[in-house]
């Protein structure tokens, strides 16, 4: 199993630098749609319902105070650990997801049931470092697509 920071690389390596927020997103729904797909995580790192979205912290981490991040900024990602599988999935995820713009995911993200049950009764706005579980994505996303068993 490969980490986020090897899925956040391989994303800028294909779409070019971007925005902080919609790297985030990107490996949301990388993650999402792995656990649906091949019922399995493509990498081990907690997500977390922050009040833009989801975040993983651990990937926050290392581009933190920076709007744009680019393959530069990230030193702990190597694609190479990704199976071919893994980076196919990634491929699909970024032709749907990957042409909108960061506020947009964030909105879309904002309507699913995974990041609102985390957040509960929390006011907009509010921080908070309630996990969005793998459990919880995989029921919503496999949900969506009627492949529930």
């Amino acid at each position: 199993m490969g980490t986020v920071h090897d899925v956040a690389t391989y994303i800028l390596q294909k779409q070019g630098s971007m925005s902080a927020m919609k790297l985030q997103k990107l490996c949301y729904y990388s993650q999402a749609w792995n656990l649906v797909w091949e019922e399995a995580p493509l990498f081990p790192e907690r997500i977390e319902a922050w009040a833009n979205g989801p975040v993983i912290r651990d990937l926050y981490n290392e581009h933190r105070g920076q709007f744009t991040v680019s393959t530069e900024d990230l030193s702990k990602g190597d694609p190479e650990r990704l199976t071919p599988r893994e980076r196919g999935n990634i491929d699909i995820v970024l032709d749907f997801y990957g042409g909108r713009p960061a506020h947009e995911l964030s909105e879309l993200t904002h309507r699913e049931s995974p990041w609102r049950d985390a957040r509960g009764q929390l006011p907009p706005g509010a921080n908070s470092t309630a996990e969005i579980t793998p459990t919880a994505m995989h029921e919503y996303y496999d949900g969506l697509v009627g492949t529930g068993d």
